[in-house]
């Protein structure tokens, strides 16, 4: 391959991957938005988007590529359960966790973030067991550009690379709508800007970092099942590596910032990918991390945020 066609083929990797990442950054960034927690337990719920529907599927003893309206009829109450599933247990997680600790010092609810995150993935070991699980590889992976276009090049651009970016954009512009059109999203932004202010103008503050916490959940839950369904493998630690990564891409893109979110997530998959092919892919966490650092260091509102003063 030439030097452009290797860097546009990781730019196709880096697409998929961070379509992924920016899922689950819409997560950590709604809820920081909303109250300011760091939801480190927000990569184990996107771990276990995985692991929900791969149970539903070894029990139904679905294991092959499907195509038509079989794919159809399997996929959409896949997503349906594992979003609703996943999005309950983020729901309860704040429930037991989070909402006794409202108005303890931030350190609290942080370690307490920190500990449930650490239950998730021991629950999910004793579940699942220590070694990587097979995802059954449901979508056929046909090569677009050779195979449907008749383009000869030496890209490679599949069913599978489409289905992701399919599936990714229309629920963070779905998410997007959500928040600035509807009535719900504008109490989430008002409870988010001021949550004193929003409850005297009769918004019920709970109720909408409920929601949030359901929204960010179901959407952990899609990327989940993407994940499973693209790379075909899973494991019970998977959350906190793409959790990090995540969290890296809210703060690169402005926590509290949804498009931000969206951007950062995409940045980061492209570095990722890009780093792997002309570094190393032992290197590449510790690039991404070194971008999060210089992110705090020299702009810690991120690329889209916008500078606050505290208060004293």
């Amino acid at each position: 391959m030439q030097w452009y066609e290797i860097l546009l083929q990781q730019t196709i990797n880096g697409l998929t991957r961070g379509s992924v990442f920016a899922l689950i950054a819409l997560g950590y960034t709604m809820v920081y938005g909303v109250i300011g927690l760091i939801n480190f337990a927000h990569g184990d719920v996107f771990m276990l988007g995985l692991f929900i529907p791969l149970t539903i599927l070894s029990a139904l003893g679905i294991s092959k590529t499907l195509v038509g309206w079989q794919l159809v009829a399997v996929l959409v109450p896949l997503f349906l359960v594992t979003m609703v599933a996943t999005g309950t247990i983020n729901f309860t997680i704040d429930r037991i966790a989070y909402r006794p600790l409202r108005r303890a010092p931030r350190l609290a609810p942080l370690i307490t973030a920190i500990g449930v995150s650490f239950m998730i993935e021991n629950l999910a070991m004793l579940w699942k067991g220590p070694v990587p699980l097979p995802f059954p590889d449901l979508l056929p992976n046909v090569d677009i550009l050779n195979a449907w276009l008749g383009i000869d090049t030496l890209l490679y651009f599949t069913t599978k690379d489409l289905f992701v970016v399919l599936i990714t954009l229309p629920l963070m512009f779905g998410l997007q709508f959500f928040v600035t059109k509807t009535r719900w999203g504008k109490a989430m932004r008002a409870t988010a800007q001021d949550r004193e202010t929003a409850a005297a103008m009769g918004i019920n503050v709970e109720r909408m970092i409920m929601l949030t916490f359901i929204t960010g959940g179901t959407l952990a839950g899609a990327a989940g099942l993407i994940q499973g369904m693209y790379y075909n493998i899973g494991q019970w630690w998977m959350g906190y590596q793409a959790g990090l990564r995540a969290f890296t891409a809210a703060v690169l893109g402005g926590i509290g910032n949804m498009p931000g979110a969206a951007l950062g997530g995409l940045a980061i998959g492209f570095l990722s990918a890009w780093s792997d092919q002309y570094i190393s892919a032992r290197w590449t966490n510790a690039i991404v991390f070194s971008v999060l650092i210089l992110v705090l260091v020299f702009r810690p509102q991120g690329l889209m945020g916008d500078r606050v003063q505290e208060k004293l």
